[in-house]
């Protein structure tokens, strides 16, 4: 059994940027930092997700990022696009590494799934499935989405984009792309420059564009002063209104047009209502327009289930200990986002405090700073 001052579970942006701002802001050395996470490296899933649709530049500013210091990725880079200086995927991968070799947190990795928490003493004990640890703080990080979902319509046919099966530099033939958002965008964007693919977007509704996933303004304390003001019902409704998903930067929406005028690419409005797989192999959609589409391969970028985060080990914990929890089954959180005695959560967990950024890397930063900054108090 390994005993540690913190605890994080979770080694994805959200666990990440934790654990930089307790070393960096709050002064905790990595050798008192453990991190459990099911993956072989930090940013395991980021890295593989990103890479998978061909992300060149992520879609947030160069002030975003893991550490407490907003200039960091400029002090270490200059590969930024556009006025809002959104840095390149790679260089933001590369300078996290960075980062957590510095701090020392890279070693302060533990590759182990969690199966069960309890309280003990000093705080919690935490169960994986090779390691026993004991830690006076426990924060919570587990991945706000985690499993991918494809809707009835298009199963079994379809393959998720972020199954780890599915590598999209094997597509060949009539690939149908099934999205509306920036994953869909990507992807289309790629099977779309290959020579070998006849690409086609299917999407629901009309293509909506949006710089960020939730307004700036829920950065800044004029909005979120109204939102610390409303009841967790509220918050969750303002939180599903202002969260802008199904969106894609419009420089996005200019290359998809650009491609489908250059005759690579077919855009679609319409919704699968059924599909079924021909005896040549071939997928036949049947479209809620009547109409019929089809392809040698459906990809759906289609989004994450909406169950609360880890909640097979989670809810169990939150039945055990009667932690406190809104309607919606997510946690009621101090401003400190202690959920309660040395039991920390961030990410979407932490949507109820946070607000609609809470997911995204800003929000990250935003929840780091404040239990880095309650830990110096």
């Amino acid at each position: 059994m390994r005993d540690v001052s913190w605890l994080i579970v979770g080694g994805g942006i959200q666990g990440m940027t934790a654990a930089v701002h307790l070393c960096r802001q709050a002064g905790i050395s990595a050798a008192d930092i453990a991190v459990v996470d099911p993956h072989p490296e930090p940013l395991a899933v980021w890295k593989e997700r990103t890479e998978k649709i061909r992300m060149p530049y992520l879609r947030s500013t160069f002030v975003h990022h893991l550490s407490p210091d907003p200039l960091e990725l400029e002090k270490r880079g200059d590969s930024f696009l556009g006025r809002y200086k959104r840095p390149s995927r790679s260089m933001f991968y590369d300078t996290s590494k960075e980062l957590l070799q510095e701090t020392g947190i890279a070693d302060s990795w533990l590759q182990d799934t969690v199966v069960h928490v309890e309280k003990s003493q000093p705080g919690w004990t935490v169960y994986g499935k090779k390691n026993t640890l004991t830690t006076a703080n426990l924060l919570l990080a587990p991945g706000g989405g985690s499993r991918p979902v494809i809707p009835a319509a298009l199963q079994p046919e379809a393959v998720h984009v972020y199954d780890p099966s599915f590598d999209p530099a094997a597509v060949t033939g009539r690939a149908v792309v099934v999205g509306g958002g920036i994953s869909a965008a990507h992807t289309a964007i790629y099977l779309a420059e290959q020579r070998h693919t006849e690409t086609v977007l299917l999407h629901r509704k009309p293509l909506r564009v949006s710089q960020f996933d939730s307004d700036p303004g829920w950065l800044g304390p004029k909005r979120m002063q109204a939102f610390s003001r409303m009841d967790h019902r509220r918050r969750r409704r303002c939180i599903h209104t202002e969260r802008r998903t199904g969106t894609m930067t419009r420089e996005l929406l200019f290359k998809l047009r650009k491609l489908e005028r250059d005759g690579r690419l077919t855009m679609m409005q319409d919704e699968a209502a059924g599909s079924r797989r021909c005896e040549d192999g071939m997928v036949e959609l049947e479209l809620t327009s009547g109409s019929l589409l089809s392809a040698d391969s459906v990809t759906a970028c289609t989004g994450f289930s909406k169950e609360l985060p880890g909640s097979a080990w989670i809810q169990p914990l939150i039945d055990a200990y009667s932690l406190p929890c809104a309607d919606c089954g997510y946690p009621k959180l101090s401003p400190s986002l202690m959920w309660t005695d040395r039991l920390y959560v961030t990410g979407a967990l932490a949507e109820l405090e946070i607000g609609p950024s809470a997911r995204n890397i800003a929000g990250a930063q935003r929840a780091a700073r404040r239990i880095a900054a309650s830990v110096c108090m």
